[in-house]
């Protein structure tokens, strides 16, 4: 498996729809837990704000160097034709 350091600077939405909102609870969850945890609060606290950072944004700088995208692509317009030729 290769990881290309070229794709991973472009910033294409990488993060589908449901995956945002998960990284954002997750990411809110483990800043409000890195709060009242003594001695593991500060990568908590880091964890958390990446899980927060790409829900936020729609981009993941992994998913971008392992080529993966998770955003939900409809082809409406190809189910359409399809449709129509039948």
């Amino acid at each position: 498996m290769n990881f290309d350091f070229k794709r991973m600077l472009k910033f294409e939405h990488n993060v589908g729809e449901k995956e945002k909102k998960y990284r954002l609870y997750a990411g809110s969850a483990l800043l409000v837990i890195s709060l009242f945890v003594p001695g593991g609060e500060v990568f908590l606290l880091l964890a958390g704000l990446v899980l927060v950072a790409t829900g936020y944004s729609g981009w993941c700088p992994v998913y971008s160097g392992l080529n993966k995208n998770t955003c939900e692509t409809t082809d409406s317009s190809a189910t359409e034709s399809d449709s129509s030729e039948s």
